[in-house]
């Protein structure tokens, strides 16, 4: 690349991680901009991500027409790479935490006799709702585990967030708790599959019969 040329990074890595690259980058006369997205694929689709990025001014100059196509709101969080990537790790934290969680809430009512449907549309409605729930507990109810965002993804960001945790000696043991979830559900076979397929590892450890999907209860 031309020396002055931009770089943005969208990947979800450590900061530490996007800290070191940005300081290989400036060695070879470019620019980095540490910017992590949110949003998963129908956003990216639409041009609504989320964008939370850290870099110097310049940079952001030069990224402005491309972020503004991509995202319905860009977060600049500070003037150097690594900021960016620190943000992604609260909200990656947060969400594979709302995952692990919806799936475990609605394993326990199942469990419990529950209609599932009934399950969602209560909480949907009252203070136990998460974006998360309301939008992964469709795919269980679908019986549809088609990625959107894979089981395998989770396993590698909260293990990013326990090792950050690790660096700073800072305890995480909830996300930790849902990171051992995650890594369950991959050691099943399931990491491929879309992330609410966690609830699978319940089903294996309970035996609680979850939604099938339209074809396979056609089928059955």
């Amino acid at each position: 690349m031309a020396r002055g040329s931009l770089i943005i990074q969208c990947a979800t890595v450590a900061p530490s991680q996007a800290k070191q690259l940005g300081e290989r980058v400036a060695a070879e006369g470019l620019m980095l901009l540490d910017a992590p997205i949110s949003g998963g694929a129908a956003k990216a689709k639409s041009g609504e991500l989320s964008v939370m990025a850290s870099g110097a001014t310049e940079a952001f100059t030069y990224a402005e027409a491309v972020l503004n196509a991509m995202a319905a709101k860009v977060y600049r969080l500070g003037d150097a790479p690594g900021v960016g990537s620190s943000m992604k790790l609260v909200n990656q934290l947060l969400a594979g935490v709302h995952i692990a969680t919806a799936a475990e809430a609605m394993a326990l009512g199942i469990r419990m006799g529950l209609d599932p449907e009934v399950i969602y549309d209560v909480i949907t409605h009252s203070a136990g709702n998460s974006w998360m729930f309301e939008n992964r507990v469709p795919h269980i109810l679908s019986g549809d585990y088609t990625p959107l965002s894979a089981v395998d993804i989770f396993v590698k960001d909260l293990n990013i967030v326990h090792q950050t945790g690790r660096e700073l000696a800072l305890a995480t043991p909830v996300a930790s708790s849902a990171l051992q979830q995650f890594t369950a559900a991959s050691g099943a076979g399931f990491g491929r599959e879309d992330d609410s397929a966690v609830i699978k590892v319940y089903q294996r450890l309970s035996g609680i019969a979850l939604p099938e999907a339209a074809n396979d209860a056609q089928g059955a």
